[in-house]
């Protein structure tokens, strides 16, 4: 079946390429047939990526570039104390950007902006359909969680923020859809 998807050309290389696509093929297959297989005893699914956070020093400078030179759908600033942000999403059509500037004194973009003057990639949002169930199974996998409870985020929505040191270097929200 794999093979009529691949082109025999004139020369000694010609079946060479054929096979290897072949190959190819079959290892696509097998790859994309492990992706889509349920992982057993689940008690939550890992959603879509909801958004990327930039930490700004300059929050109407980003979006002001962001609005009027990239042309992006940019939404109003929204303040939320108990994150100690400020917020603005950048609307990308399958995902968003979120620009964070620091709110009161103990903001954690004030320590990240002092580490990296110009800002720079804050964390990464990902989406679970049940957030609890989610921070069980990632305790029991000594996946550290940055709060015992979840607070509530940027769009409403119960959020949970993963331990960079655990997750590749990576600081990680999750947000339940």
């Amino acid at each position: 079946m794999a093979a009529s998807m691949f082109r025999v050309t004139a020369g000694n290389g010609g079946l060479i390429c054929r096979v290897h696509g072949i190959i190819q093929a079959t290892r696509n297959m097998s790859f994309s047939q492990k992706l889509n297989q349920k992982m057993p005893n689940a008690l939550w699914k890992l959603g879509r990526l909801n958004h990327v956070a930039i930490a700004v020093p300059d929050l109407e400078k980003s979006k002001s570039m962001y609005q009027n030179v990239l042309g992006a759908q940019v939404s109003e600033t929204v303040p939320l104390p108990e994150h100690g942000v400020y917020t603005i999403f950048v609307e990308l059509g399958n995902t968003k950007l979120e620009l964070l500037h620091p709110l009161g004194e103990n903001s954690p973009i004030s320590g990240f902006l002092q580490k990296n003057k110009a800002g720079g990639m804050h964390h990464i949002c990902i989406e679970v359909d049940d957030i609890k169930g989610a921070m069980s199974d990632l305790k029991k996998k000594n996946i550290r969680v940055l709060s015992e409870e979840p607070k509530i985020g940027a769009h409403g929505k119960p959020v949970v923020f993963l331990h960079p040191k655990d997750c590749d270097g990576v600081l990680v929200e999750l947000e339940e859809a």
